[in-house]
């Protein structure tokens, strides 16, 4: 059975804040210089629980996401 389009909207909002926050977090590490410009080098993330494989999967095969093996994806840019 799909998912609601209120799931798959709640889904991909928790998943592009679940990689801002590692994206801020790897940033905030020691040894990163803030004078450097370096931006996060992370691109794929687990995605958050509290929902099911199957509303990744959807988000994936509608284009939203891009599923890099092992349980981790990446959002595509442009969506």
């Amino acid at each position: 059975m799909p998912a609601s389009e209120e799931e798959l909207k709640k889904a991909l909002k928790a998943f592009k804040k679940r990689l801002k926050l590692t994206q801020l977090e790897d940033d905030s590490k020691l040894g990163h210089s803030p004078l450097t410009g370096s931006k996060s080098t992370v691109l794929a993330i687990q995605p958050p629980a509290g929902f099911t494989r199957a509303i990744w999967e959807e988000l994936a095969e509608k284009g939203y996401l891009k599923n890099d093996g092992g349980g981790f994806y990446q959002l595509v840019p442009g969506k």
